[in-house]
């Protein structure tokens, strides 16, 4: 059974930082690429950062640019999203996901809320 299991959200002040993870089971992770999404009240799902297997690159959004890291342990299986500087418009639902070809799997939500 894949699993992908995400935590770590919460409520910050504005300027805070939070470290999300996703722990991942039942498929092969490291010949995924992963990533996170997240989606605000009222807003479409957009992609925030990616790492790329296949290429060996980490992609982000331009809004989370220079403030989010992501990050991959694939000893552990793990994705993780150091995210800092963060402001009000970050609050969303995080997810995780990883990616091979057609397949695609997705994690629970966790809840990020800034307070400005």
């Amino acid at each position: 059974e894949v699993q992908l299991q995400a935590c770590g959200g919460g409520l910050v002040q504005a300027g805070g930082s939070l470290r999300l993870s996703c722990a991942t089971s039942g498929f092969i992770f490291d010949e995924y690429d992963v990533g996170w999404f997240r989606q605000a009240p009222g807003k479409a799902r957009e992609g925030v950062a990616c790492y790329s297997k296949t290429e060996g690159k980490m992609y982000y959004a331009d809004s989370v640019k220079g403030r989010f890291t992501i990050s991959r342990d694939d000893a552990k299986n793990t994705l993780v999203l150091q995210m800092n500087s963060l402001r009000p418009d970050d609050t969303a639902v995080y997810r995780c996901n990883a990616q091979k070809g057609h397949l695609y799997y997705w994690g629970q939500g966790t809840e990020v809320t800034v307070s400005s």
